[in-house]
């Protein structure tokens, strides 16, 4: 009941996404960025919309990277473009066939952060769960 939900509160802003595309995942360079190629051999970076994850040579950094290969990794998604990042990736939402959206998984495993600037709120509350429970990055804390 609760992915339902979810999914419905994430299908209005990929209505609102400038274009979108299919394609498989042929690498995962971390935590929150993929390569994605089409049938049509185009090939984009994309680096997921509304979270971050620790860079690889931070501590759950790895971690981040290992769980988006192993959902992810030569899977087909659908791939909801919203823009390009000041280093010309594309910004967007991840889902695989069923919907799933990967942003949420990486959330509530506690291995992302939400973006401090234009945060999401629904992936903001997923993201204060994860810490309430103390999973991944949270772990740590007093």
């Amino acid at each position: 009941m609760i992915r339902s939900i979810q999914w419905v509160i994430f299908s209005l802003p990929l209505l609102l996404a400038t274009d979108s595309f299919v394609g498989e995942v042929t690498a995962i360079y971390d935590g929150n960025t993929i390569e994605v190629s089409t049938k049509d051999k185009e090939v984009y970076r994309v680096v997921l919309m509304g979270i971050d994850c620790p860079e690889l040579s931070q501590a759950y950094g790895s971690e981040a990277k290992d769980f988006l290969s192993q959902w992810l990794l030569h899977q087909e998604v659908l791939v909801q473009i919203h823009g390009k990042d000041r280093f010309r990736n594309y910004v967007g939402v991840v889902l695989l066939d069923e919907g799933q959206d990967v942003r949420l998984a990486l959330l509530e495993e506690g291995l992302a952060w939400t973006t401090e600037r234009d945060a999401i709120p629904e992936l903001e509350i997923i993201r204060l769960e994860a810490a309430r429970d103390k999973k991944g990055l949270w772990r740590d804390e007093a």
